[in-house]
Order: C-alpha cells, then structure tokens, then sequence
C-alpha cells in the first residue's frame, strides 16, 4: 500500500487511531497485573513479569504496524510471529499466576481475541478466537480456577475488544483509501493532460509535416528537369515549416501561461487537504504574464514551507495591487523554530527570479507566525 507519510492529515488520524487502539494494551497490562499482586511466590511473580512484557511489547508492535500502511510486509511478518511467540511464551510463564485466585491469562486471552482483525480474515479469526478460548479454558482448570469466569472474560471481554478494534482499523483503512484515491487522480490529470498535450501536438505537426515531405520529395524529383518549379516546391515547404513552428510555439506558450487566480486556488485546496484552514484573497483583475508567472513560483514555495517547516493551523494568502505595486503575501501560524531560513536555497532562488524586474522577497517569523511577502512592479 503506497501512503504518502509526510501526509499530515494521515498523520493526526493515525495517532488518533493508535490512541484508541491503545485500550487492548490497557487491558493487557493492568488486569493481568492484578494476578501478579496476588501471586504469594516472588519467583512465579517474577516469572510473570517477564511474560507479560514480552506479550506487551509484541502486541503494541503489531498495533504500530496495523496503522503504518508504509511498513515493508516483512517487517510486518516479523511483528505478528513475535506476537504468536509471545502468546505461546505466556501460557509457561503467565498461567500459573495467581492459580484459582484471579483470571490472570484469561486477560490475556481476552487480549489475543481483541486483536484478531488486525491479524487474520473473519472466517479465520473465529477460529483462532475458538482456538483461544479452548486455551483459556485449559489454563484455567489446570492451574484450578473457575473455567466459566475464564471463558466470561477471554470471550465476553474478547469480543467487544474485537469489536471495537475491527471498528477502528475499518475507519483507518476507509481514510488512507480515499488518500489513496486523491493522489490517483491527481495522476490520472496530469496523465491526461499530457495526453492532451500530444493530441495537441499530433494535430498541429501532423498535417504539415505531411505535406512539406511530400513537398521536398517532389522537388528532389523535379530539381534535375524542372529547376524553376523545384525551386517554388521547397519554397512552398520551408513557408510551411516556418508556420509549423509558427504554430507550435504558440501551442506551448498557451500551455506555459500562468492563471494565478487558478494557482491561488489550487495551492490553497492542497493546504486545506492537508488539515490547514486556509483563507484565500486572488488578485482583482488580471496581471501581466511576467509579473503572474514569478508570484505563482514564490506562491509554490511558499505552499511547500508551510507544509514541510510548520504545523500550520491557518495560512491567509493575498495578493493585491497598488500603486504600481502587486504584493503576495502568505502567513501561517504553527512555526516550531523560525521558520525556513531566510536565505534558504528556495528563497533565494526566488529573490533572484524576481530581482531582474525589480521584484523582493522578505521572510519573518514573529510569535510562531510565520510571514512571505513578494513584492513586483507593475505598469498600469
């Protein structure tokens, strides 16, 4: 499964979800541990420790590993055959626990059944979840405690922990699918924008570089009996050809001109896609070609810096024009230090992008607000 991980949106749910996934490890803790408070034997109690934290810390690597869809599936393969050894570590090492007086690997049991929909398909967890209450069972009326409460919590305690968990990492999958699907057609656009492209591009050369072959061809046909008629055939084909080329740089130049009204709006649906509350101010009325292209390459920039150097909350992006002036301006609260440095690579380069007509680019961090402010002269 491909995730982008620097997705910050992904990233809140995830811990979102991992938080409440967390209540299996609760369980796993704390109610066993109420049997080593009653074991009387330092030994066995020792021994039980060992145990539990073994179980503990395999269940929270599979836990980890059920909401990182970025984990190479050998690693997650590793994770869960730790998690089975572990299980089957406890039953020598936990089971005699507080033998009669408390339940102590029924809670574990309960534990392995609430984690069956990270593991295995329903058909199979049922089984596996049969396979654990046997176990339970067993444990219990060797080591001579009630093998009814055990059965009560491996399976009543068990089922709703499975419940809640399939519920949880159903929702998870529900979202990196739909992230999924969002960078699928952001390809799927530009795949057929480039499609577009060469269509484009086929119709315009197609015709015309037909004929000028045929043109040239007649012409190396007629130069040997006919000079004067060559000679207007290959005119004929270079005029062809200068309005092929003609028409070709214009195609391209259509394709390189910037709406920085559509820029603005793009860059500001990214932010928002990404969690941040971002409030847009386009330009009013159009701009000259030179002036959109410069502030839609610092307006990328500086959507990148509030993505990559902050933990954005807001972002205010505007852009206006006075005075012979056009101003672009974004600021973003969230800074974790001060921001990107103002003499970074990406600021640079767009500081010199802008000096040949005149254009600034000034940076500022102030009270975890973070400020780009683009300045370009235009005439009116």
């Amino acid at each position: 499964m491909t995730v982008d991980s620097a997705d910050h949106r992904l990233r809140r749910a995830r811990r979102v979800t991992l938080l409440s996934l967390a209540t299996n490890v609760w369980t796993t803790v704390l109610l066993p541990a109420v049997g080593l408070a009653r074991e009387p034997d330092p030994l066995r109690a020792t021994i039980g420790v060992v145990g539990l934290l073994a179980f503990t810390v395999a269940q929270v690597a599979v836990l980890h590993a059920a909401v990182t869809p970025w984990l190479a599936t050998a690693a997650r393969r590793r994770r869960h055959l730790a998690l089975v050894a572990a299980a089957l570590l406890s039953l020598p090492l936990v089971g005699p626990v507080a033998a009669g007086a408390w339940p102590t690997w029924a809670w574990l049991g309960a534990s392995l059944v609430g984690m069956t929909p990270l593991l295995l398909r329903p058909a199979t967890g049922v089984l596996a979840a049969t396979g654990v209450l046997a176990v339970s069972a067993a444990v219990t009326a060797a080591t001579g405690g009630p093998v009814p409460t055990a059965l009560l919590v491996t399976g009543g305690v068990g089922a709703g922990i499975a419940a809640l968990t399939w519920v949880q990492v159903w929702f998870w999958d529900v979202l990196v699918e739909a992230r999924q699907g969002q960078a699928a057609r952001a390809r799927l656009a530009a795949a057929e924008e480039r499609l577009r492209f060469a269509r484009d591009v086929h119709d315009l050369l197609g015709h015309d570089l037909t004929v000028i072959a045929l043109k040239a061809e007649l012409a190396e046909r007629l130069a040997p009996v006919d000079g004067e008629r060559a000679g207007r055939e290959a005119a004929e084909a270079r005029r062809l050809a200068a309005s092929a080329l003609t028409r070709v740089r214009a195609a391209v130049h259509g394709y390189r001109t910037v709406d920085l009204a559509e820029q603005v709006a793009a860059v500001g649906e990214v932010l928002r896609s990404s969690g941040v509350r971002c409030t847009v101010v386009p330009p009013a009325g159009d701009l000259p070609a030179p002036v959109a292209a410069d502030l839609a390459a610092v307006l990328r920039e500086a959507g990148t810096n509030v993505l990559r150097h902050s933990r954005a909350g807001w972002c205010r992006i505007e852009i206006t024009r006075e005075d012979g002036l056009v101003t672009l301006t974004v600021r973003n609260d969230g800074v974790r230090d001060a921001g990107p440095d103002r003499l970074s690579g990406g600021l640079r380069g767009l500081a010199d992008r802008l000096a040949p007509a005149g254009g600034r680019v000034r940076a500022s961090a102030e009270d975890g607000v973070f400020s780009l402010v683009a300045t370009v002269p235009v005439t009116s």
